[in-house]
């Protein structure tokens, strides 16, 4: 019994890890890559623009925090790495080259989303043993790419929907919206994790995250289906 959940237990972490590791890895890659497009190479400078995913990796972020959520089988899993190193100031028009640098992350995530569900016209020609494994990854693919290219246009600084934000915004109000980005990962920890909790204790539901999350996730997961032909 034991070695069949020690088994599990590997196998639940292979397929979900490679996914989520690789995932997150392009996404932060793609934000040095757009920035050194438009002038700024701060990223290549720091050794950030690589594939390599120990380059990217966050303790908490890219191994604690997804495997907290998996252990919890919360209904999204999701992580993040070590921001990659962008000096805003370097790019050749900031306001306007802030918005791709930004966008360049989760458009990322849509594209490997899409590839990854590509790739499942190709597992029929796995051996049987191998098949299911590549199946169980490439769909997991799917899911933590879309929920990580949504969860990150939600439009709070620092979060890439918040730095979007903030690059369309007029002048004036991008300021002091950009001041913002100081307490937003507080406002996140709060509205994920204090929020529910707070919510059990007075025994109501205050889980936003379903509720912002699931139906944009759904509608993404279903576009990528659509435009790959794999759509039921």
């Amino acid at each position: 019994m034991f070695d069949m959940d020690f088994q599990a237990i590997l196998y639940g972490i292979s397929v979900w890890a490679l996914p989520a590791i690789f995932a997150i890895t392009l996404h932060e890659a793609a934000h040095g890559y757009a920035a050194l497009q438009f002038g700024d190479d701060t990223a290549r400078r720091a050794g950030r623009l690589s594939l390599n995913p120990l380059r990217h990796i966050d303790r908490f972020g890219t191994i604690i925090l997804p495997a907290i959520l998996l252990l919890i089988r919360a209904p999204f899993l999701f992580g993040y790495a070590k921001p990659v190193p962008v000096n805003f100031g370097r790019l050749g028009k900031p306001k306007r080259d802030m918005i791709w640098v930004a966008a360049a992350g989760p458009l990322t995530n849509v594209a490997l989303g899409i590839v990854s569900e590509l790739l499942l016209y190709v597992t029929e020609y796995l051996p049987g043993t191998v098949a299911p494994w590549a199946v169980d990854n490439l769909q997991n693919s799917v899911q933590i790419n879309a929920v990580l290219a949504v969860f990150n246009m939600i439009p709070i600084p620092p979060l890439d929907g918040g730095r979007v934000l903030t690059g369309l915004l007029p002048l004036p109000l991008a300021i002091r919206y950009a001041r913002l980005e100081r307490w937003g990962l507080f406002v996140l920890i709060g509205a994920l994790f204090i929020l529910p909790l707070l919510g059990r204790q007075f025994g109501t539901n205050l889980d936003i995250f379903p509720w912002l999350m699931g139906p944009p996730v759904d509608y993404l997961i279903r576009f990528i289906a659509f435009v790959t032909g794999l759509s039921p």
